[in-house]
């Protein structure tokens, strides 16, 4: 009779363990699924706040910036003419040189406004092209192109603070975008790059 008894305390006892071990296994799986929804709710979210950040850029002033939604860029709608092989800003003309101040002003306020509103950083960059010619540093002078407007708002002490980091680039009779009138690419294409970095879901309502 002991032996019995001994193996009825066994049976009920792995019973007991077994359905002990069940509820726990089944409480840390719901556990599990409630936070994986909240997590996969809150990335959803991230995702969401970043699209809209991104849409924000096209708030800048049409006056002088038309956006191309294929690549993403900002196109100054200035017509600046530079002479064949020149980069100095002072060779175009004053009122060329007046609307570039106004669309520097125009970046200005798109970002300063949208750092406040969403707490972010911005990446501009200031692109550089050259017309398909004779002319042997294409390359060079499109980059020298870019710098030298940078340089012209920063004399016009055009400011764009310290959350945005401004890097100038010249892609010469390359990169995307040409005009099939060549003389229209000696032009900038101006980007504006929010930097999201982590956003937090708790942050964002």
């Amino acid at each position: 009779m002991s032996k019995i008894k001994k193996e009825s305390f066994f049976w009920t006892s792995y019973s007991d363990l077994m359905t002990s071990l069940f509820f726990i296994m089944f409480v840390l799986f719901v556990l599990t699924v409630v936070l994986l929804n909240k997590k996969m709710a809150a990335t959803q979210d991230q995702i969401e706040k970043i699209r809209e950040i991104e849409t924000a850029t096209k708030d800048i002033d049409s006056t002088y910036f038309e956006y191309n939604e294929e690549y993403k860029k900002h196109i100054l709608k200035v017509d600046v003419n530079f002479p064949v092989g020149a980069s100095d800003i002072n060779s175009i003309d004053d009122k060329t040189r007046q609307k570039l101040v106004e669309a520097g002003r125009a970046i200005q306020k798109l970002i300063a406004e949208k750092t406040r509103e969403y707490k972010i950083q911005y990446l501009l960059i200031i692109e550089g092209q050259a017309s398909k010619d004779n002319y042997t540093r294409n390359y060079e002078l499109s980059y020298e192109r870019a710098l030298s407007l940078r340089n012209f708002w920063d004399k016009e002490g055009l400011s764009f603070g310290e959350n945005c980091e401004v890097l100038t680039s010249g892609t010469g009779t390359g990169g995307v975008m040409r005009d099939k009138e060549e003389m229209k690419n000696q032009r900038f294409l101006i980007h504006i790059i929010p930097k999201p970095g982590i956003i937090e879901a708790s942050k964002m309502k």
